[in-house]
């Protein structure tokens, strides 16, 4: 088992399972987290999914190398396009993702923790696009997402230097959300985990659309995916139940429906 998957209440959690290798990705362990990522898609009760690495040393430390050095070219072309296409379904997935990162992430590691919505991480964790240490670029992402995260200049340093960012620098500029003691990882992402969880499923989705669309458009076009976004909630019933819930000074209870 290269991936693992659990249900903690409305939280999901999807695990790398190669702490022997530090959570490295091959082809095995891309499929099976794609077929994951599918599943929970349609999965009701995860509200929230969690992304994280076994052991206490790796979140994920990106392409498994060795595997790399057997392949021929078309099959570093199959293995780039799936990594890519595997981090954007996770991207898409139509409800918060937490990167709980508890170790190195570096390479695809980092921009795996990109695709996801938020991330947390440990302050004696490193994160890094280090491919052109490699005589590579970023192949999953990376030279999309960071700048859209960080900032162009910020991003292009990071990529042109191929360093690792520490902890406290990831939180400076904005490359993460949390840092918490590397004990403190899991926790601190299921507590963020529950909180979105105790709300409307439907308007989390249409919320994470609008935002993740409407970043990639004018204002105009942005204020108008919004207010699509909007009309698909308001024949919904957990609407209906948020506003009852508001009036008998209760807490709500979302079915997703």
């Amino acid at each position: 088992m290269t991936v693992s998957f659990r249900k903690e209440g409305l939280v999901g959690v999807l695990t790398i399972e190669r702490p022997e290798v530090y959570n490295c990705l091959n082809l095995e362990t891309l499929f099976a987290m794609r077929q994951l990522i599918a599943d929970i898609a349609l999965d009701k009760e995860v509200r929230v999914l969690i992304v994280t690495g076994a052991g206490d040393k790796a979140f994920c430390s990106g392409a498994d190398l060795k595997e790399r050095r057997t392949m021929t070219e078309q099959q570093v072309q199959r293995y780039i396009r799936t990594i890519r296409d595997t981090f954007t379904e996770l991207e898409r997935l139509p409800k918060p993702v937490i990167a709980a990162i508890n170790g190195l992430a570096l390479g695809g590691g980092t921009e795996l923790a990109l695709a996801c919505d938020l991330r947390v991480m440990s302050d004696t964790a490193e994160m890094g696009l280090t491919e052109t240490a490699l005589g590579i670029i970023p192949g999953a992402g990376g030279t999309q997402r960071l700048p859209r995260l960080v900032g162009k200049g910020v991003a292009k340093e990071l990529i042109f230097t191929a360093r690792r960012v520490p902890a406290a620098e990831a939180l400076r500029i904005g490359l993460v959300n949390r840092v918490v003691p590397d004990d403190q990882v899991m926790a601190a992402a299921f507590e963020l985990a529950n909180r979105m969880a105790e709300n409307a499923p439907i308007a989390l989705a249409q919320a994470k659309y609008a935002i993740d669309f409407g970043l990639e458009a004018d204002l105009a076009t942005g204020l108008a995916i919004e207010s699509n976004a909007y009309q698909v909630l308001i024949p919904t019933k957990d609407r209906l139940e948020g506003l009852e819930a508001f009036k008998e000074k209760r807490k709500p209870v979302y079915r997703g429906e």
